[in-house]
């Protein structure tokens, strides 16, 4: 459930609702009950990635059974959200089918690479690989106008287009909504809960959300950890070093939205110090919950916040993050104020976001082919 899946599933159900004929290709996930969704989903041979667990992946061109399903059916335009596998099956489509090709560039790859390459030379070839997919789009979209920095620096030269994503926690939510969240996860009435909800992995910086914990155990709080990584071991090993497990929650990896939803409304502040991500829906999804995001000012993904209005922006230090997280204590009410304020400027229900996609979507069909639109 990271954010490009989120976002995967937002699209099919709102397409598949709207105009219909969805179908998703995903690599299969072992357990995955895929009959579930009211679209199509088409599944290939996968295996685990190595070093990122839960993630897996394959090559969907030598599926033979995926090969004879997509062979049979007739698509009006192919959305890629990954450059990979899934990626050059939706090219390979797409030039057979002489259809468009949308590819969305969500993550910061290189960062990805360096993980596990340790040769910078070889990063270069695999980005220049993964750029000559870009290239070969008919339109690419960024989650969010920054992220266009970031692939300008990996070398494309295209056109971009900047398409939001949304929240599907978009919604209404009465007072005691979040005042029974607050109890079904026993937080005391004097406790302060911060909340990091994403991939348990350091390239999210979440070494200085621990570092800074501990400079503030003094105060009554409680954190929450939601998901998991290939560091998850580590950092509950560092939480414990620190002293800090009486105050700190490692919840695994959820998958119910509806729980996850109850962490964010529990939660008064979103520690999200991450200068690896590019437009994360988690920050988002706080936001909807009234659930103001504390940031590095300058990385990629805060550049949605103002800081003091609709969330916090601080130095990438470890002194200047736990000061301000200790002020922020000090101050609920205005925490409260710029919660609310997050969640009117900065959250969109997926909804919303695609009726504006079937637009787009219409109108590179209208440019690319003669087939009628969606809608």
């Amino acid at each position: 459930m990271d954010g490009v899946a989120v976002c995967v599933e937002n699209y099919a159900h709102w397409i598949q609702e709207k105009v219909g004929g969805v179908s998703v290709i995903t690599p299969k996930k072992l357990g995955a009950n895929y009959g579930q969704y009211p679209y199509e989903v088409l599944d290939y041979v996968s295996v685990p990635v190595p070093f990122r667990h839960p993630y897996v992946t394959g090559i969907a061109q030598i599926d033979p059974l995926l090969r004879a399903k997509l062979y049979r059916r007739r698509f009006k335009i192919v959305h890629a959200h990954s450059p990979f596998s899934a990626g050059l099956m939706a090219l390979q489509v797409a030039k057979t089918q002489h259809i468009p090709l949308v590819a969305t560039f969500h993550s910061k790859f290189k960062d990805d690479f360096r993980e596990v390459i340790p040769s910078d030379m070889v990063v270069d070839q695999a980005i220049k690989i993964v750029m000559e997919f870009f290239d070969r789009a008919d339109e690419v979209w960024v989650p969010q106008a920054s992220v266009e920095e970031v692939i300008r620096e990996y070398g494309f030269k295209g056109h971009v287009e900047v398409v939001d994503n949304g929240s599907d926690l978009v919604a209404n939510y009465p007072d005691s909504y979040f005042e029974d969240a607050r109890k079904a996860l026993g937080i005391a009435p004097d406790e302060f809960v911060f909340l990091f909800v994403g991939q348990h992995i350091w390239q999210k910086n979440v070494r200085l959300v621990i570092d800074a914990l501990e400079k503030i155990k003094d105060l009554p709080f409680r954190m929450f950890f939601v998901g998991t990584g290939y560091a998850a071991g580590e950092m509950k090993d560092l939480v414990a070093q620190k002293g800090l497990s009486d105050k700190v929650t490692f919840t695994g990896m959820i998958t119910e939205r509806e729980k996850v939803t109850r962490y964010y409304a529990a939660a008064d502040l979103f520690l999200f110090p991450s200068l690896y991500d590019n437009a994360p829906l988690v920050v988002r999804e706080a936001a909807a919950l009234h659930t103001p995001a504390v940031m590095v000012e300058g990385s990629t993904a805060a550049t949605i916040l103002r800081d003091g209005e609709n969330g916090y922006l601080v130095p990438n230090n470890l002194d200047a993050f736990a000061a301000r997280l200790r002020d922020l204590y000090s101050d609920r009410e205005q925490v409260r104020r710029v919660g609310l304020t997050a969640s009117r400027t900065i959250v969109r229900s997926w909804e919303d976001v695609v009726g504006e996609v079937l637009d787009r979507y219409d109108s590179i069909i209208a440019r690319k082919t003669r087939i009628r639109p969606l809608k």
